[in-house]
C-alpha cells in the first residue's frame, strides 16, 4: 500500500478537499458554518453539493445517503443513485444543494419509543457538516442527524450535537469571566476500541454466536490469560493482515486509527484512534465498528463486538477518553500560570460536580444486556460511579477542601489562592484501571462503556452536565472581575468540593469493601440494566435535559422506552436460544453419549463379568445425573421465559428478566458446561473455548 501520507483521508470529503473544491467564498462560508455555527443558505448548499457529487464520482461513487444513527445504537443508510432521467432517454447525474441538507427517509420502521405511530412514515435527514462526508463501497455517505416530521429526534447524534451547543455556551460564559473573548469550546473523544477475532468455521457452529453475538455456554479454556502472555504480544500472521487492511482502510476514510494490539484475553485485540470532535469521534468510531466486521470476513475471521462473549475471560470494552478544548487550549490541562492553575480547577470541579450529580444517568448510558456481564467482574469497572484523579491532584483538592498548605510531590509548598497548582506535573501518577471515571493528565477516562456501545449516550450526558455545572458556576461570578472574582471563584471552588468530595475514590474498585464504602458514601449501585434505566425519567433528568434543550421530556421518556424494549428483545432471544440448543445440541448428545458408555459397560461385561466396571459405571451416573439436572433447569428456565414474555410492563418485565430469568439461564448454562468436561470430544455437538480461542 502507498504511503500513509498519500492515503489518508483520500476518500473523505475534507476540509483540504473542501480548500480544493470549492470556491473562495464558498469555502470561507462553509467554514463558517462548521467551526462558528453559522446557517448554511442554499445558494452555498448548491455549490458544495456540485462539488461533492463531482469528487465522490471521482472516487467511484454512483449513489449517495444520509448516514445516520438511529435509536437502534447502529448506523443506517438508504442509497440513491445520482440520477436523473432526460426526456430524450438518456439521463445525467445531478446531486441538487436540498439533497445534500435533508433527506426523507422512511422513519416508520426504526424504533421511536412511542414518539410517533407506526403508520407514520416521515423522517427527516439532516446533514452534519461538522463531520466529514466520505466513500464507501461507492456510495458518498453524509453523516446527518435523524427526526421525526413534527421535530422530535429519532436518533443519537442530534441530542449529542445539542448538548455540545449547550457546553459551549456555557464555557464560554466561564471563560469571559477570565477576560477570554469567545471561543468555539467543544468536547473531544477517543474511542478505544476492544474486540474479538475467532475463526469463522468455528463462528458457523455455534448458533448462541450467530443469533446473540455470545456463548450461552461453554466451559472456561485449560490456558486462559493466567500466564498474561497475549496482551502485547505479537500479533498472529493472520490477524495483522486483518490489522493491516483494516488500517488501511480507515486511513483512507480519514480515521486517525493509530494504536493496535493485543489485548489480555486470547483473540482479543484493541483499536484506538486519534481524539477529535466529540460528534466526528463517534462517527469515525461506529464507521470502524462497521468496517471491522467486514473486513475480517477477508480473513477468514469473524470480528466480535459483544461486550462477554466468552464467559470467565475479560470481555471488551470502549473506553471514552473525554477532554474539552477552546481553540488549541485543553480546558482540562493544568497550565502553568496562576489563572490557568485556577481555569483548570475551574473546570475540574465542575467535572467533579457533574459526575456526583448525575452518577445515575452516567452509568444508565452504558447500560445493555451484554454490558452487564462485564461491569463488576474484576476485569471492567464496577458499577457504582466514581472519579480517581491521582495522587497529588487528590492530595490537591484534599487540601483545599480542609483549608490546608498543600506541599508536592517536589517538596514545594503552595498556597491556595490563585497560584495554586505551579509547574504541575500533568500526569505523575499511576494510573487505577478498577476506576470507571481516572483523570489521566489533561482528559478523563471513562472506562464504563461496553465495545457494542454507540458513545453518543454517554458524551451526551457527560457534555449536559458538565454545561449545568458550568452555568451555575458563571451565574454566581457574574458581576464579578479582577481580585474579588478570584477570591469568589477560589470559595466556589472549595464549596463545591465539599459537597462533592464522596465521588473521589482513589482506591480499588475491585475490592469487596468498595461497595459497603460507597453506600455509605450515597453513591448509587446499579449492578443491571433494568436497575439502572429507571432514572432516565427521573425528574431532575427530565429537568436536566429540558434546561439545556438537549431532549424533551417526550425525548427522553421514548429513548427510555425503547432501552427497555431493546433489553427485553435480546434477553427473549438470548433465552429461545438457550432452549433451542439445549434441546436440539446438548440433550441429544449427552443422551448419546451416555448410551455409548452403558453399550460400552454391557459389552464388557458380556465379555468378562468379572471386570471392574466402577470407573465407567460412575461416569454413566455422573452423566445421568447431570441429565437430570439439564433437563430441570431448562424446565425452570422454559416456565419463566413464558411468562415473562406475557408480563406486558417493560419496566417490569425487565426487573423480572433481570433478577429470575437471568440466574436460571446461569443455571441452565453451569448444568451444561459441566457435562461438557464429561461427554468426549467426539459426541459434543459444538466448538469448545480451547479451540475457538486458540484457532491456528
Amino acid at each position: 500500500m502507498s504511503h500513509v501520507s498519500e492515503i489518508y483521508g483520500s476518500m473523505g470529503f475534507n476540509e483540504h478537499t473542501m480548500q480544493e473544491r470549492l470556491p473562495s467564498a464558498t469555502y470561507k462560508q462553509l467554514m463558517r458554518t462548521i467551526k462558528d455555527g453559522e446557517p448554511l443558505n442554499l445558494e452555498v448548499a448548491n455549490v458544495v453539493a456540485h462539488a461533492m457529487k463531482e469528487w465522490a464520482i471521482e472516487k467511484g461513487a454512483t449513489h449517495y445517503t444520509h448516514w445516520f444513527q438511529p435509536l437502534t445504537g447502529i448506523t443506517s443508510e438508504k442509497h440513491d443513485a445520482f440520477l436523473d432521467p432526460t426526456p430524450d432517454g438518456r439521463a445525467i447525474q445531478s446531486f441538487s444543494g436540498k439533497e445534500l441538507i435533508q433527506g426523507e427517509p422512511d422513519a416508520s420502521s426504526f424504533p421511536s419509543g412511542g414518539l410517533r405511530a407506526t403508520f407514520e412514515a416521515r423522517g427527516y435527514t439532516a446533514w452534519d457538516p461538522t463531520s466529514y462526508a466520505f466513500v464507501k463501497d461507492e456510495v458518498l455517505c453524509i453523516p446527518t442527524a435523524f427526526c421525526s416530521y413534527t421535530g422530535e429526534a429519532l436518533d443519537k447524534k442530534t441530542p449529542l450535537l445539542r448538548s455540545m451547543v449547550a457546553i459551549d455556551e456555557q464555557a464560554n460564559r466561564v471563560l469571559k469571566l477570565f477576560g477570554e473573548g469567545h471561543q468555539k469550546v467543544v468536547t473531544t473523544v477517543g474511542a478505544e476500541q476492544e474486540y474479538f477475532l475467532i475463526s469463522e468455521k468455528d463462528y458457523a457452529k455455534r448458533l448462541d454466536l450467530v443469533l446473540t453475538g455470545r456463548t450461552l455456554f461453554g466451559y472456561p479454556p485449560c490456558k486462559g490469560q493466567e500466564l498474561e502472555e497475549h496482551y502485547f504480544g505479537a500479533i498472529r500472521p493472520r490477524v495483522n493482515e486483518f490489522m493491516k487492511e483494516l488500517d488501511d482502510e480507515l486511513w483512507k476514510l480519514g480515521v486517525s486509527a493509530k494504536t493496535k494490539h493485543n489485548e489480555v484475553a486470547p483473540a482479543q485485540h484493541e483499536l484506538a484512534p486519534i481524539f477529535s470532535n466529540s460528534n466526528r469521534a463517534i462517527d469515525e468510531n461506529l464507521l470502524t465498528m462497521e468496517k471491522m466486521k467486514l473486513l475480517a470476513s477477508h480473513h477468514g475471521l469473524v470480528c466480535l463486538q459483544h461486550e462477554k462473549p466468552f464467559e470467565g475471560i475479560n470481555g471488551s470494552g470502549k473506553h471514552n477518553n473525554w477532554a474539552i478544548s477552546a481553540g488549541k487550549k485543553n480546558l482540562l490541562d493544568p497550565g502553568e500560570n496562576p489563572m490557568d492553575n485556577l481555569r483548570f480547577l475551574v473546570f475540574l470541579t465542575g467535572v467533579i460536580q457533574a459526575v456526583d450529580d448525575y452518577q445515575e444517568l452516567l452509568r444508565m448510558s452504558v447500560a445493555s444486556a451484554g454490558n452487564d456481564h462485564r461491569l463488576g467482574a474484576n476485569e471492567a469497572p464496577p458499577a457504582i460511579v466514581s472519579i480517581f484523579l491521582g495522587d497529588e491532584l487528590g492530595a490537591i483538592v484534599d487540601a483545599l477542601i480542609s483549608d490546608k498548605e498543600y506541599t508536592s510531590a517536589e517538596r514545594v509548598a503552595m498556597d491556595l489562592g490563585v497560584a495554586v497548582l505551579p509547574n504541575f506535573l500533568k500526569d505523575n501518577t499511576d494510573r487505577n484501571r478498577t476506576s470507571p471515571f481516572a483523570f489521566t493528565g489533561n482528559k478523563f477516562e471513562f472506562r464504563m462503556p461496553g465495545s457494542a456501545v454507540n458513545l453518543s449516550d454517554a458524551n451526551t450526558i457527560l457534555n449536559t452536565a458538565m454545561a449545568k455545572s458550568l452555568k451555575e458556576f458563571a451565574d454566581a461570578m457574574e458581576g464579578k472581575s479582577g481580585d474579588e472574582f478570584e477570591a469568589a471563584a477560589i470559595a466556589y471552588i472549595k464549596d463545591d468540593l465539599r459537597k462533592h468530595q464522596r465521588i473521589i475514590f482513589n482506591g480499588n474498585g475491585y475490592s469487596d469493601e468498595w461497595p459497603v464504602e460507597a453506600e455509605r458514601r450515597g453513591l448509587a449501585n446499579h449492578p443491571t440494566t433494568a436497575d439502572a434505566l429507571p432514572c432516565f425519567i427521573d425528574q431532575k433528568s427530565i429537568d436536566l435535559f429540558g434546561e439545556f434543550n438537549v431532549l424533551s421530556e417526550v425525548e427522553v421518556r421514548s429513548r427510555y422506552e425503547v432501552k427497555l424494549e431493546k433489553y427485553n428483545k435480546l434477553l427473549n432471544i438470548e433465552a429461545r436460544t438457550m432452549k433451542r440448543m439445549v434441546r436440539r445440541f446438548f440433550l441429544p448428545a449427552i443422551n448419546s453419549f451416555a448410551a455409548d458408555v452403558a453399550r460400552d459397560i454391557a459389552q464388557v461385561k458380556a465379555a468378562l463379568p468379572s471386570a471392574d466396571q466402577t470407573f465407567q459405571e460412575k461416569k454413566l451416573q455422573t452423566v445421568v445425573d447431570g441429565t437430570k439436572r439439564v433437563e430441570e433447569a431448562l424446565d425452570a428456565l422454559n416456565t419463566a421465559h413464558l411468562a415473562n414474555v406475557e408480563i406486558a410492563d417493560q419496566q417490569e418485565r425487565a426487573n423480572d428478566n433481570a433478577h429470575h430469568v437471568i440466574p436460571l439461564m446461569d443455571e441452565l448454562r453451569a448444568a451444561i458446561d459441566a457435562m461438557e468436561i464429561v461427554v468426549d470430544d467426539n459426541h459434543w455437538p459444538v466448538p469448545t473455548y480451547n479451540e475457538i480461542l486458540f484457532y491456528c
